[in-house]
Parts: structure tokens; C-alpha cells; sequence
């Protein structure tokens, strides 16, 4: 858990994306990322100088048939002195039943930020923490490159205006072998999606892709992140980052 602690320290400080009196809402699916970004912010709060408080929430899908199980969540929360809550939507059954959305993914997101942002203001939090890792970030970047036939991404830290939140992602700098590693040593309580849709995504093709790019030529992750911060796309270059002064 150490590395990963370096790299949220390093986000944090490289975007300010934490100050004193901040209440954060963790938003936790239940997987690895999740997880260990609620454990993460808990654990860091006690050395990286800032004070802040820290909210586990849960949307509950509404799935039918197969429940997700989130006590073990519950349990290791309660264990560690987590506020944590879980709240029931009906968005599974509004994307699969109602809607039968044939490309379900961009509909549930925008319902579930939604949803999050709505428990923020009702739970008095400031900021809405979720876990994009540093391979969410570069695979978010080539998808709307390749898809969409633009240059961006989603930034480390957004203020929603119409919410009154801002949204952070203190795993941006973790790269997802690190995240994985430290949730298998930790023996955080990973809960299994029951998405229909899990594994057969867009983003899954795209993970495949940068996995087979990196294996042929190393570093090719690194490289396309770079350049995402060396062009500031969507402040990915920092706080203090500034253009490169043009040489005479």
C-alpha cells in the first residue's frame, strides 16, 4: 500500500486536489479501485498534513435475478472506523428494462455521476472522490481519440457548478498493476460486478489494445501520458503548469 500511497500524495499535491476542512465522498463500486481509494485517503490522512474527512458510498444498482453482496464492504468499513453508506437506485433496471439501452454503458454512467453527486449535497460532502487509476486515464484518452475523433480526457479535478461539488481522482498517478497489488495484499473485500455488460465494453477493447501495444514496445503507456501532460489536455499538467516558452 505504500506505492500507492506515494502516488496519491504526489496527485494531491501536483493537482491541490485536497485542502483542509474537505469532506470526501468515496464513491465504491466495490472493485479494486474502489476500494482502494476509500482505504487509501483513509490511511493518508494521518501523515500527508491536510484535514479532511473521508465517506464511503454505494449505489446499490437495483439488478434482478443475481444481488450484489456489499457486507463484506460494510464489515471492513466498520473495521477500520469508515462512515459508509449504501443507497438503493433503480438504475440497472431503468438501462436493461425500461430503456434496453443496446449500448447500456454511457447511460448508466451519466445516471450514476448523477446519483453520486445528489448523495454528496444530501451528505454534506464537498468533493466526490472516485478511482480512475493512471491506465483509466490514458485509456479514457485514446477512446476519444479513436472514437470520438478528439483530443481529451477526463481532468484530476472538476468543480461542477450546477452540483456544488468538485470531483477528484487521487489514483491518477497509480498505475493499475500497483492498485491491483495493493487490494490482493491488503485483502480488501473486492465484491464482483453482476453488469451484464462487464467485460464486453469499449474500454475492455481498449485495455486489451494498450496491453498488446505495451508488450511490443515498452513504455508506450508512459509516452501517450506524457504528452497528456506536457499539452495540459484537460489540466492534466498540473497546478503550477505553464506552457513551454518558445526557444528564439
Amino acid at each position: 500500500m505504500q506505492k500507492v500511497l506515494g502516488y496519491m500524495r504526489k496527485a494531491v499535491q501536483q493537482y491541490g486536489l485536497i485542502q483542509d476542512g474537505d469532506r470526501i465522498m468515496v464513491g465504491v463500486s466495490g472493485g479494486k479501485d474502489s476500494l482502494v481509494l476509500l482505504y487509501g485517503l483513509t490511511l493518508l490522512r494521518r501523515f500527508i498534513g491536510i484535514d479532511y474527512e473521508v465517506v464511503g458510498v454505494t449505489l446499490d444498482m437495483g439488478f434482478t435475478g443475481e444481488k450484489m453482496d456489499f457486507s463484506p464492504v460494510e464489515e471492513f468499513c466498520s473495521a477500520h472506523d469508515i462512515e459508509y453508506r449504501i443507497i438503493k437506485t433503480q438504475i440497472a433496471e431503468i438501462v436493461f428494462d425500461v430503456r434496453k439501452e443496446p449500448n447500456p454503458c454511457s447511460l448508466c454512467a451519466r445516471m450514476r455521476r448523477g446519483a453520486l453527486h445528489d448523495a454528496a449535497n444530501e451528505l454534506g460532502c464537498n468533493k466526490v472522490a472516485l478511482g480512475h487509476n493512471y491506465d483509466d486515464a490514458v485509456e479514457t484518452f485514446i477512446m476519444n481519440l479513436f472514437t470520438e475523433g478528439r483530443i481529451g480526457c477526463f481532468a484530476p479535478s472538476t468543480y461542477l457548478t450546477h452540483k456544488k461539488v468538485t470531483v477528484i481522482r487521487p489514483l491518477v498517478l497509480a498505475p493499475e498493476k500497483e492498485v491491483r497489488r495493493a487490494a490482493r495484499k491488503n485483502e480488501l473485500p473486492v465484491v464482483k460486478s453482476v453488469c451484464p455488460a462487464d467485460g464486453h465494453t469499449n474500454r475492455q477493447k481498449t485495455k486489451e489494445f494498450l496491453c498488446d501495444m505495451e508488450r511490443k514496445d515498452h513504455g508506450f503507456k508512459d509516452r501517450i501520458f506524457g504528452a497528456m501532460k506536457r499539452a495540459n489536455v484537460d489540466g492534466w499538467g498540473g497546478v503550477d503548469w505553464a506552457p513551454p516558452k518558445s526557444k528564439d
